[in-house]
């Protein structure tokens, strides 16, 4: 994309309106967007009214007959786009590092998620530190030329946190228990307690000197202060507990527990002393501290009152977040609203950002989806996804790049190799033979130089993988990016499958 998509007014006419809002579910209605902003949603017969009372505007009509439109997809736990590794292990507590700083616009999975509907991301570091770098949430402008773009405005910062097996197996680094884990959390709150003093002292005018600066306790400072949301990656209830036990001790409030996967056993806990949990869908079984996970505990935890959003920690997973909200209703036997609160507003929500995005009301920003059907089919496509009045992906336009690309591929393709050879007739009863005469066999066909050099460099990856005792066949589900991290540090301990 050589530039941002212009901003347009639209009018979407006749279609199922998904609001996530008040008004609900509506059925054959109007909704229209001006200056990258929802102006109105309702029946058609008040929004021709609306357009009668803006002479002059170039209306774009779609027509939505058939068709279902959605808020944009949120999506509370991503790594897309983090350029040269999210992870930062070289020690205990990285709160200083901000993965704002190495946000990548280029990457080609934001171009794929804009196909499935979604719009905005909660990027996060992984969950190699007990407490680790900054998140940031972005937008999904793909075609910005610089990172700052994608940035959301005015988003509340958030910082991440872990629990469980990912932090304590780190060789030769504390802590290497979940008790070592806990101690950790209370001493560096309670350095950020003692850090924030002497800045209200210096303030204040008691002491003369002016308190050195560190990037790392102004991060947990602000934690304490409520202006920075922790997003923890915990499985076990015991943690998820212990972190509860924290934060009443230190007097703040938890921004969500991410992945949850025991939060059913405990969703009192979570109501009280976090924002909410943003859940795996449907993972379970893939490593022992998981064992008790179950698809029902979204549901179970909506019905105890925690607010509750699926994730996807994984970027092919972010392509299709509507089938993902789908199986609240299947496990837990939700309503089809309230499932897909679970990839909209809920994470709005949770991230404090619900003003402006997560459901389609007036005065919102202009971010939504339009689907061939309904929101929850496996046949349904996305046909166009909007942010802030723009369109970043419609597959018309997506099929014409298809061809472009393609005839292009084609074209450099003949220049570097000359043009393909014919194909001799299945009857000739001549044989092809190869440079050194003999008869040629299936691998000497180098007529896709590319598809060979792209089997080498999976066959050397799945290789180095099986070297350090791991299967390259099984999903890294859950995390976080710590598997890649053994790859580049092959003197670490192999990750256990």
């Amino acid at each position: 994309m050589e530039s941002l998509p212009a901003m347009e007014s639209v009018w979407v006419q006749g279609a199922t309106i998904w609001t996530s809002g008040p008004l609900g579910k509506l059925e054959s209605a109007d909704m229209m967007t001006h200056e990258g902003q929802i102006i109105f949603v309702g029946t058609h017969e008040q929004a021709a009214q609306t357009a009668e009372s803006m002479a002059g505007v170039p209306w774009r009509i779609m027509d939505g007959a058939g068709k279902h439109v959605t808020p944009g997809l949120i999506d509370c736990h991503s790594h897309t786009g983090i350029s040269r590794g999210i992870n930062e292990v070289g020690q205990a507590v990285t709160a200083e590092v901000r993965i704002g700083d190495s946000t990548d616009p280029d990457d080609v999975n934001w171009y794929r998620q804009l196909a499935g509907g979604l719009t905005t991301v909660n990027t996060l570091h992984g969950s190699a530190n007990p407490i680790g770098g900054q998140n940031q949430v972005n937008k999904i402008r793909w075609g910005s030329l610089h990172p700052d773009e994608m940035h959301f405005a005015g988003a509340i910062p958030g910082i991440k946190f872990a629990l469980g097996e990912n932090v304590k197996r780190s060789q030769n680094r504390y802590p290497n228990t979940r008790m070592g884990v806990e101690s950790l959390f209370r001493e560096r709150f309670s350095a950020a307690l003692e850090y924030r003093r002497q800045w209200e002292q210096f303030q204040m005018g008691i002491t003369a000197m002016l308190p050195r600066r560190d990037l790392e306790l102004e991060a947990l400072s602000e934690i304490l202060d409520g202006r920075r949301l922790i997003h923890c990656h915990s499985y076990r209830q015991d943690e998820i507990l212990m972190l509860c036990g924290i934060a009443r001790e230190y007097g703040f409030r938890i921004g969500t527990f991410q992945h949850i996967l025991e939060g059913y056993k405990v969703a009192e806990a979570i109501r009280e002393h976090a924002i909410g949990g943003s859940a795996f869908s449907d993972w379970w079984a893939y490593k022992v501290e998981v064992q008790d996970a179950i698809p029902y505990a979204g549901a179970i935890m909506h019905k105890a009152g925690v607010l509750v959003s699926f994730n996807s920690d994984d970027s092919e997973m972010a392509r299709r977040m509507n089938l993902e909200a789908a199986k609240a209703v299947k496990y837990g036997n939700l309503s089809e609203v309230e499932a897909l609160n679970f990839v909209t507003i809920n994470p709005a929500r949770q991230l404090m950002i619900d003003t402006s995005v997560g459901s389609l009301e007036k005065g919102k920003d202009a971010d939504f989806v339009l689907w061939s059907t309904h929101p929850f089919s496996t046949a349904t496509v996305c046909q166009s996804t909007w942010i802030d009045g723009r369109e970043y992906f419609s597959i018309e336009k997506d099929r014409d790049h298809r061809a472009k690309i393609a005839a292009e591929r084609k074209r450099l393709m003949a220049r570097v190799f000359g043009p393909a050879k014919t194909e001799p007739s299945k009857n000739s009863p001549e044989k092809e033979e190869n440079s050194q005469g003999a008869p040629k066999q299936s691998g000497d066909d180098l007529s896709s130089p590319f598809e060979y050099w792209e089997n080498r460099i999976v066959f050397q990856r799945n290789l180095q993988m099986y070297r350090l005792g791991m299967d390259p066949t099984r999903s890294s589900c859950g995390e976080c990016g710590v598997r890649g991290h053994q790859l580049i540090n092959p003197i670490s301990e192999p990750v256990q499958p």
